[in-house]
Order: structure tokens, then sequence, then C-alpha cells
């Protein structure tokens, strides 16, 4: 099978951005993303908008963007896998490359979530499931569902709010490197522990912020690719599944059994290991997400999440770093442009351009995990220099 690599990568600053409308926003990184992939716009031949959409003004984004972006007759869709939309994207520009359908093709992910008050984003988000059973019957809102799963694991395995709460000061901590994140200050653990209750155990600084925000990845062929740049980072595997829309229909509430399929199906077509894995970005929406993907990419067993960030296993020197850009928890997680942001760390990261956040790479191999909603969806991207 003929391979495809990401050529070029593009990332607007993160945050809120009343500054500029979505499709103004969404051009910040295709500008960049083509530049650094040295491609002209005529070449593309597919062109993906990764955006859940309902928080901004425009209902049909894909054209608005490309239109804006000078991109014009090109093959123009929007998906939509809820907080996972940009892997999604991702995926499907990967397929129209390996169908044959053109060499070059770009994935974007962009959202603005700030142009909606909190209540009204609070409903968008609780819709992200079964919203008749547990939306509008129960009251559920995301952290709530969240809040399930955190229970469940402290029950069981020991985790602790404070083992949460070193995954924020972890975030915030990379986040304070990274220029383009939403949050760029540290914090302590008291502060993270010390913080209002969202759904308990969950505290605000166990949650991802609302954001706006873009990024853009240009993928090429293998021959093409060759042509436009000395350091293509190849898609070595793509993995991707789904569960039930209703929790109560799901057997356990210690991991996502969507995410462990996922990256096993990533892991067999890359032909790689979780001990392979010298990078990852892992969806981490709330701290307990985090925590769980740890054990559900297999980077420890199960029950095993909270003693890797104890002994600082995923930071910078340690067995495997995750979220060295901050993580949805301080870069932000404008939901469409997740996906595609965390490709564009991994890409920088692969390259060996993330200065005072780079990982040391041994193996050539990152990986992505991008979950939609609760454990809806889940996408796992792994990415190597060869």
């Amino acid at each position: 099978m003929s391979r495809v690599a990401i050529v070029g990568i593009g990332h607007s600053k993160f945050g809120r951005r009343n500054d500029v409308n979505v499709a103004e926003l969404a051009f910040e990184s295709i500008k960049q993303a083509v530049e650094d992939a040295g491609v002209d716009r005529k070449d593309i031949g597919n062109v993906v908008v990764g955006s859940a959409g309902g928080w901004y003004e425009e209902s049909l984004p894909a054209v608005v963007v490309n239109e804006y972006a000078g991109l014009s007759s090109v093959g123009t869709m929007r998906v939509e896998a809820a907080c996972a939309s940009g892997s999604a994207a991702v995926k499907t520009a990967y397929s129209s490359i390996l169908s044959g359908e053109c060499d070059v093709a770009m994935a974007v992910g962009v959202e603005k979530m700030t142009e909606v008050d909190t209540l009204t984003s609070v409903e968008l988000i609780g819709r992200a499931g079964s919203y008749t059973w547990e939306f509008e019957n129960y009251g559920m809102t995301f952290p709530a569902y969240y809040a399930l799963y955190a229970v469940a694991h402290m029950n069981r395995f020991g985790t602790t709010e404070e083992d949460m709460a070193r995954v924020a000061v972890k975030a915030h901590h990379y986040g304070s490197m990274n220029p383009l994140a939403q949050f760029q200050k540290e914090i302590t653990i008291e502060k993270a522990m010390g913080s209002q209750v969202v759904s308990w155990p969950l505290k605000l600084y166990d949650a991802c912020p609302l954001t706006d925000g873009s990024a853009a990845v240009i993928l090429a062929s293998e021959e093409a690719a060759k042509k436009l740049t000395d350091t293509p980072i190849w898609i070595r595997g793509v993995g991707y599944s789904s569960d039930s829309a209703n929790l109560s229909r799901r057997g356990d509430y210690v991991g996502l059994a969507a995410s462990v399929e996922a990256g096993r199906r990533a892991y067999a077509m890359a032909k790689v290991s979780p001990e392979m894995i010298d990078v990852a970005d892992c969806h981490d929406c709330f701290t307990i997400a985090e925590l769980m993907a740890y054990e559900d990419l297999g980077f420890c067993k199960k029950g095993e999440g909270a003693k890797l960030v104890r002994e600082g296993q995923t930071e910078v020197g340690g067995r495997i770093p995750v979220n060295l850009d901050g993580g949805l928890k301080a870069k932000g997680h404008p939901i469409g442009a997740t996906g595609v942001s965390m490709a564009v760390e991994i890409t920088k990261q692969l390259r060996g351009e993330a200065g005072a956040r780079q990982a040391p790479i041994r193996h050539g191999v990152g990986l992505v995990h991008n979950v939609g909603g609760t454990g809806h969806y889940a996408y796992v991207t792994i990415l190597s220099r060869g």
C-alpha cells in the first residue's frame, strides 16, 4: 500500500478569539500549513474540515473556509465526530489520497466556542451522547459523564483527587512553554485541589476550557511528499472505533472501550507496540481522561495510570511523555480543531521542532489519541519519521 505523509502544518493561537470570524481563524492555520509544505494551492485536491459546529455563525463552514482561503474548485466536505472531528478530518483526507483521488489533501480543524454563553455550551456538549436518556431525562452534563468514570476509577484502583490534580499541574507546566496555548501560567497542586467543584470529584482545574482555534495539516502521497519535503512525517497507522450512545449500556466505567479498540487497530496497522511510542498527545478533556488513556493505550497496566503521573513518567525525560503542548487542559479544546492540533504537535516533536518542550526521540514514533464525547468515538493515529 502506498504511504501518506504530513508535509505541512499550521496552528492558530488558541483562546478567546473575538478578533476573527471562523473563516479568518481557519485561514491562520491554512496559510501556515501551505507555506510550510511549499505547495501551490491549486495542487490541493481535497480539503476536509473538521468542525462539530453549533457554536458559531456559519452552519456550513467548509465552503466558507475554503473560499476565504482561496481554495476554489477543490473537493470540499465537513466531517463531525464530536470532539474527535479533527482526527476524523485527518483520516478522511488520508483516505482520499490512498484511494487515488488526489496526491495532496488538507485537513483543517476549526471551532469558535466562545460566541455563545456558558449555559448554551453546557447544553451543546451535554448532547454529545444519548440526548433523550441522559441529558433530557436526568440532566447529565459533560463533566458529570466523566465524573462517573473518575469515581469508578477511584473506587476500584485507589486513584485520588490529588493524582488528577497532578495531571492538571503537568498540563499547565507545558502550556506555559507553548505560546499558542490558551493558558500559559503554571499552577500548583494546592490551587488545583482548592478550585471550585464542577461535578465531584472533578474541579475547575480538572476540566478543559471553552476555546476558539484552528489547526491544519497538508498530506501528500509518497511520490509527492518526497518532492515537497526532506522531513516527511508518515502516517503509519490509523485506528478508530465507537461505543454506545447511552452510557448505561456499558460494562464498566474505568476506561473507554473505543480507545482500547482504536489503539489496537492503529498498533496493528503500524506494526508497532506501545513501548515504541516516543511521545503522545492524548485526549485530556478532563484529567481522569488522561489517566485512563495511559491505560487504554497500553502505556501501563490497568489501574496504574496514576502511578505513571506520580513518578513523572509522562513528562520530558520520562518513559512516555504525554501532552507536551499543554493538552486540551491548558492548550485549549476547540472541539473540531483538537485532533488536527494534536497531529501538528506530534509532527513538530518528530521533526525535533518543539523547543523547550522537545521529547527525546528514540524510535521515531509518535501517537495521537482523540476521543469524541465520553468515548462515543475514538481515533488513534500513529506517526513516524521513517
